[in-house]
Formats: structure tokens, C-alpha cells, sequence
């Protein structure tokens, strides 16, 4: 089924909305009083000082151009908002798109996000067929780790955000152990506080959105494998959503001496393009027949057999997916938005780049679609959702 699925395209289709799918919204919209205008600086000082935290942190202002979405602070919160969702685990068939869902709660240490862009990752589409039951969340499930959006409703403890802050994040902290059943495919997502950060200046939704989950795991995978300065390492699968940031935090954050990276015909100079000093066509050579060794291997594939062949003796090997041979291990992202904000000055600046796949960004219409070009495994890296109505 997997395979049929895989080599062909399933057209998004509007559905009518399911009242089975996800919970009914109460009689009454949920109505959020906002100021009439934006702040200004000074105002938006004189308000932190007066509640205690100091000014500026965690917030982005909205510019114009990123995104409609920047002016829902100004607007109630409905009851109701459209979301995609599936009741039972399958192929991209499975999703429907409720036009009534109820807009979730929001709980004292979480924020509401008006969703202004999404982002899919291989995780999402495994989740779909069934692969985490045992520790998922219960159905049904609104799908979604990556969001991008505007704070447009604080919970009673929350301190970083206030109402019309620009953030990002992925929004479970552990998307294989209890996933949020109300993921970021849908208008609004409640997201826990210490899971955001602000979103970097200089980025739209679309790009941020690609970002959190990808990143996460590039950094924690190279950090936990002990790359330092003057080390090398190798990124299978580099021109990947993870991949491509791998090689990019390699370079610009931990000071690789040698970033190695494998790749397809087509992709090879895009892989030079974000600092990989050896690009390896492996449509052409088999890494592991090459002579050189490397500190690091990051598997982003699956192909941890051939990986620890071309590890350093003392070396290591991040797994992603697939089969772990020793010395390589297993590495799962956790959601930290404090980390998210340390690197911000590296996006900011432009050392690190978010990539997005040519095909989109998909607009909300065609998640079907997404899912299914998704799993074709040919994407370059994120496929995005935007934007979201």
C-alpha cells in the first residue's frame, strides 16, 4: 500500500466538515478584549516594567509585510476554526479538513498562536500510518509539530509573551512520547510557553515555520556527538529538511574543520552553496569505499550500516532513522524554545538558512498534496503550509 501510495499524487480535496473528528466549540465565541492599535515602544516598556520582566524579550515586532495573521491581536478569538485532522491511522486519504472544529483551550502556561504558517516533517507522515500508537496521543489527532505564527491569547502564568508577539517553535516537547492531540495544522494551536521563542527578525512565517523541529534535531544531534571546533563530519542526506541545517551548524556554529555531505546529482551544488567543503554524489560513489574518516557521521537517512564505516576510531554516530550498528546511536529531538533563541542571531544574520522546497510553500488547501510529495522522500528541504487562513 505504501508503495502505491508513494508513486502517486492525491489531490487535496475540500471536505465538508466531521463532527466526529475533533470537539464541538461551545454556543458562545470566546471573545479576547485587545487594544484598538498597536503599541509603541514606550508603551510596550512602560507595560513590562509594570509587569515585572524586562522589556523587549521574546518579542518581535510585526513588520507589515510578514503576514495577515499580524493582525489578529487586534481581533476576537472565534469558537470555532478550520483544521485538519484524521480519526484513523493511514495514508494521506485519512485527512479531512473540519471547518468547525472548536479552537483549543488554553492552559495557564501555554499561549494561542494564530497559526500563520506550518511545516510538515517525515515524523508527521509516520505518526499518520500508525508507527507511534502505542505512545500516541489519543485520536483524533490535528497533525503538526512546526508552527509559526502571533501570540493572540496568554495563559495566566505565562511571562515571556503578551498578545501580538511574532513566535515559532515545535509544539510537543516529545513528538514520539504523548504528541499534542491539536497540532499547527489548523488556524490556532495552544503551545506550551517554554516551547517558543521569538520569531527571528528578518524571516517570514513560511520560513520560520520550516525551521524548529529541523533544527532541534540538527543541533542536538551534533551537540550530544560531541562536534567541537577543528573536528569534521559527515551529513548523509544533506540536502534534507535536517541535513541542510546540519551542514549549515556545523559550520557557522561549531567551527567544523571539514563538512562532508552526500547528496543526489541535481543537489550537489546546492550543497557547496551551504558550506559543505566535500559534496559526494552518491548516485557515483559509495561513501563508505572512500578513504576519508570522520570525527562525526550524522545519519539523516538510515543508513547507519554504512555509516560507522567512515567514523574516526573514537568517533560518533547520530541516528535518525533506520537501524543503529554501534558505535552509532539513536538521537530524538526534544522541544526547547530557550535553545530556539540562542540561535536566532545566527538566522538573523544570515549564517544559517532556512530551506524551503521549491514546490511550495503548499497553501492550506493542499495539505493532501504536501503529505503525499512529502513522502515521496524527493523533497530539498522543508516542505511548508502557508498560508493558513
Amino acid at each position: 500500500m505504501q508503495a502505491a501510495f508513494l508513486s502517486s499524487s492525491i489531490p487535496a480535496t475540500s471536505y465538508s466538515s466531521s463532527s466526529f473528528l475533533l470537539p464541538q466549540p461551545p454556543q458562545a465565541p470566546a471573545r479576547l478584549p485587545l487594544p484598538s492599535s498597536a503599541p509603541t515602544r514606550v508603551a510596550v516598556a512602560r507595560r513590562a516594567a509594570e509587569a515585572g520582566r524586562r522589556p523587549g524579550r521574546r518579542c518581535v515586532p510585526a513588520s507589515a509585510s510578514s503576514s495577515p495573521a499580524t493582525t489578529a491581536a487586534a481581533t476576537e478569538v472565534p469558537g470555532t476554526m478550520k483544521a485538519w485532522a484524521y480519526d484513523a491511522y493511514g495514508d494521506a486519504t485519512v485527512l479531512k479538513l473540519d471547518e468547525v472544529a472548536a479552537v483549543p483551550p488554553v492552559a495557564d502556561d501555554q499561549v494561542l498562536v494564530k497559526v500563520a504558517a506550518a511545516a510538515l516533517n517525515p515524523v508527521d507522515f509516520k505518526r499518520r500510518a500508525g508507527k507511534f500508537q502505542a505512545t500516541d496521543s489519543p485520536l483524533p489527532t490535528v497533525p503538526g509539530y512546526d508552527v509559526a505564527g502571533v501570540v493572540v491569547k496568554v495563559g495566566g502564568e505565562v511571562k515571556s509573551f503578551k498578545e501580538g508577539d511574532e513566535v515559532y517553535g515545535m509544539i510537543s516537547e516529545k513528538p514520539l512520547d504523548g504528541p499534542k492531540q491539536l497540532g499547527s495544522l489548523a488556524e490556532y494551536v495552544a503551545v506550551d510557553e517554554k516551547l517558543l521563542a521569538p520569531k527571528p527578525n528578518g524571516l517570514d512565517f513560511a520560513e520560520a515555520a520550516g525551521l524548529p523541529l529541523a533544527i532541534l534535531t540538527a543541533n542536538g544531534g551534533l551537540e550530544k556527538a560531541g562536534l567541537s571546533a577543528g573536528k569534521s563530519v559527515l551529513v548523509l542526506g544533506g540536502a534534507g529538511g535536517v541535513g541542510s541545517l546540519a551542514i549549515q551548524l556545523a559550520k557557522q556554529v561549531y567551527g567544523a574543520s571539514t563538512v562532508a555531505a552526500t547528496a543526489s546529482t541535481n543537489k550537489i551544488e546546492l550543497l557547496k552553496s551551504l558550506g559543505a567543503d566535500v559534496a559526494i554524489d552518491y548516485t557515483k560513489e559509495n561513501f563508505e569505499e572512500l578513504p576519508e574518516k570522520y570525527d562525526v557521521v550524522f545519519d539523516a537517512v538510515g543508513q547507519g550500516e554504512k555509516a560507522v564505516k567512515v567514523v574516526k576510531e573514537g568517533g560518533s554516530v547520530v541516528v535518525l532513522t533506520g537501524a543503529v550498528t554501534p558505535p552509532g546511536f539513536r538521537f530524538v529531538v526534544t522541544s526547547d524554545g530557550s535553545t530556539l533563541e540562542k540561535l536566532n542571531p545566527y538566522l538573523e544574520s544570515g549564517k544559517v538558512k532556512p530551506l524551503i522546497d521549491p514546490t511550495g510553500p503548499y497553501p492550506f488547501s493542499q495539505v493532501v498534496e504536501a503529505f503525499s510529495y512529502l513522502e515521496t522522500g524527493r523533497a530539498t528541504g522543508k516542505v511548508v503550509i502557508s498560508p493558513v487562513p
